[in-house]
C-alpha cells in the first residue's frame, strides 16, 4: 500500500511548491513497490513528459525497495531525473553536477540493469552536459518503455 504523500501542497510539472489552494500537478503515489519494468516506464513516460521531477520520485523508491546490489543502478537514475529538474528550473551548475554523479553511480553499478543500455545512457549523460551548459534543454535519457 502506499505510503501518503511527504507534503500535500500542490507543485508545479517541476516539482516546484505552488501556494497553497492552487492547480498543481499530481505526481506518483510514493512508496510504491513497482517491478523494474514497471519503475523504468513510468518513469520513462514522465521523463518524456516533462516531468523529471516526479520521474525522480519513481526512481527514488526503486532505489529504496530494491537489493543492495541494484541501489548504485537506481540511485544513479534519480540523480539523472534530479539533474534533469535542476536543468529545468534553470539551475545549470546544479543539473551538472548531478548529471555526472549520476553517470558516476551508473558507471558504478555491478547488478541488474533490467534492459536498460548503460554505455548509451552513459553517452546521453556526456552529451546531455554539453547541451545543458550551452543552455539547451537535453533530450530525455534512452530509457526502456
Amino acid at each position: 500500500m502506499p505510503r501518503p504523500r511527504r507534503n500535500t501542497r500542490p507543485r508545479d510539472a517541476l516539482g516546484r511548491p505552488l501556494p497553497y489552494g492552487a492547480d498543481g500537478v499530481d505526481g506518483p503515489p510514493e512508496g510504491v513497490l513497482r517491478t523494474p519494468a514497471q519503475a523504468l516506464a513510468e518513469a520513462a513516460a514522465l521523463l518524456a513528459a516533462g516531468r523529471p521531477f516526479h520521474a525522480h520520485e519513481v526512481f527514488e523508491d526503486a532505489w529504496k525497495s530494491r537489493p543492495d546490489d541494484e541501489r548504485d543502478f537506481w540511485r544513479g537514475l534519480a540523480q539523472l531525473a534530479v539533474g534533469l529538474t535542476h536543468a529545468g528550473r534553470g539551475n545549470a551548475v546544479g543539473a551538472v553536477r548531478l548529471l555526472e554523479r549520476g553517470a558516476a553511480n551508473l558507471a558504478a553499478a555491478g547488478g541488474p540493469t533490467h534492459g536498460v543500455d548503460v554505455p548509451a545512457l552513459l553517452s546521453w549523460c556526456r552529451a546531455a552536459v554539453v547541451e545543458v551548459e550551452a543552455g539547451r534543454p537535453p533530450e530525455p535519457p534512452p530509457l526502456p518503455q
